[in-house]
């Protein structure tokens, strides 16, 4: 699932930011040391990172994690360029 996040302001400045957010439902049988481990192997190996994490009274866990999506902007002949390499 793709979204896009839009308007992030920093120093008077606007940039569009870009993200794909994946929403995972964790089963109350896990331990908190599991669903540590877990989510800690998708940001590290994955590269996500936890946007939010909510428990129900049922004891299941929802995580909202996300993604920057990175676009390189390409010249006229397709080549990408080398500033937006670096």
């Amino acid at each position: 699932m793709r979204v896009g996040c839009r308007g992030n302001l920093h120093a008077m400045s606007v940039q569009a930011v870009e993200y794909e957010v994946r929403r995972v439902r964790l089963d109350r049988d896990l331990s908190r040391t599991a669903v540590r481990r877990l989510l800690t192997d998708q940001a590290e190996y994955g590269g996500w990172e936890l946007s939010r994490l909510r428990r129900y009274r049922d004891g299941t866990r929802e995580a909202w994690m996300r993604r920057k999506i990175i676009r390189v902007r390409r010249r006229d002949d397709g080549w990408p360029l080398a500033a937006d390499l670096d």
